[in-house]
């Protein structure tokens, strides 16, 4: 692993960060060394000692989702880590504090600036590793199968990609609400891992037709939401496989934007069709995702009743390989860079 850089006393700290030096591939990051961002009114300070990485990253490096306005041109879109300092009008964390946040940028480095409402405490028990694999994944699932899905017990979930970091938390978060849930993965030895979680049945999409299953898991009626991060010919299946007043709630276009909506189909089963991105939404939203989290999910990471699934964590040096593997969808659940230690706060 790289040594890390040793900080200054001081505004100058000193940090290794990834730097994008052109859209492309994996090979186009590189860590370079520059100062440390300063928090502003109402931001902290962190050290980060793990960051977890998502597909928004890797779109981010080929050029098709640039960092928003004001953002860190830095990748990375969530950490772990401990609070070194606190901008003026912090109230909630003080200095020492060990946290996990949500970024809108600059996640691969030694230290990240955090707006302080986008904080969260680590779950007792976690390591930094574990701790850094959850906010940007649990905002995303949260906010999207429970507040705008309206996910309730009893009702039936199909979430796509179960393997993915969003997959493996979206059918633990369903079951453990009292869901029942159908998901969609590429390789067989997922399906093991999609069934432990909480699963109740597991597609193997190359083999079987989702919409076929879907139906027969429902005997008939079709599922009452569907997660989806696929889009392009994925969206006429989904209107198929959904029961009457079901809703699609759509977060990733992998296949593609460019969809064909049949409006008849929408009007006659009454369905209800919606998405979302996490990143440019304002900071008060994604403060009131966070409250909903620590109230409704965060006692459950506590008991063991959900826990992220790291597939690999690797030093920050080999940024690399750890983007070609998210690229070549071999992995199952989260893959994370370690900056420092990972060990439990």
């Amino acid at each position: 692993m790289e040594a890390a850089y040793i900080p200054k006393a001081g505004e100058g700290r000193l940090m290794r960060y990834v730097q994008i030096e052109k859209p492309g591939g994996p090979e186009v990051l590189h860590v370079s060394h520059g100062e440390a961002p300063v928090p502003k009114t109402h931001e902290v300070l962190i050290e980060v000692y793990a960051a977890g990485i998502n597909r928004p990253d890797v779109m981010q490096r080929q050029g098709v989702y640039p960092a928003p306005a004001g953002a860190s041109e830095i990748p990375g879109l969530e950490v772990s880590g401990k609070i070194i300092k606190c901008g003026e009008g912090t109230t909630r964390w003080k200095i020492g504090d060990s946290v996990c946040a949500l970024l809108t940028g600059g996640g691969y480095a030694d230290f990240a600036v955090a707006s302080d409402e986008l904080c969260l405490p680590i779950p007792r028990g976690f390591s930094f590793e574990e701790a850094a694999a959850l906010p940007e994944t649990f905002f995303t699932v949260w906010t999207n199968l429970f507040e705008d899905g309206a996910l309730q017990k009893e009702e039936s979930a199909l979430i796509h990609g179960g393997a993915s970091g969003i997959g493996t938390t979206a059918i633990q978060m369903a079951h453990a609400y009292g869901a029942r849930v159908i998901t969609t993965v590429g390789k067989r030895e997922s399906v093991h891992i999609c069934s432990e979680l909480g699963a109740n049945k597991v597609v193997l999409y190359k083999e079987e037709d989702f919409v076929a299953a879907a139906k027969n898991f429902t005997q008939g009626k079709g599922v009452d939401v569907i997660l989806d991060m696929v889009g392009g010919d994925y969206f006429e299946r989904n209107l198929e496989a959904l029961a009457h007043r079901g809703r699609l709630i759509q977060i990733a276009t992998l296949k593609g934007p460019k969809v064909v909506l049949d409006l008849s189909k929408m009007m006659s089963k009454r369905l209800i069709i919606t998405g979302s991105t996490l990143r440019r939404r304002p900071v008060s939203e994604k403060a009131r995702i966070a409250r909903g989290l620590e109230k409704n999910v965060w006692p459950l990471l506590e008991q063991g009743r959900i826990r992220p699934v790291i597939y690999r964590s690797l030093p920050l040096g080999e940024v690399s390989v750890a983007h070609a593997l998210m690229e070549s969808s071999q992995h199952t659940g989260k893959i994370v860079l370690r900056m420092g230690s990972t060990s439990g706060p």
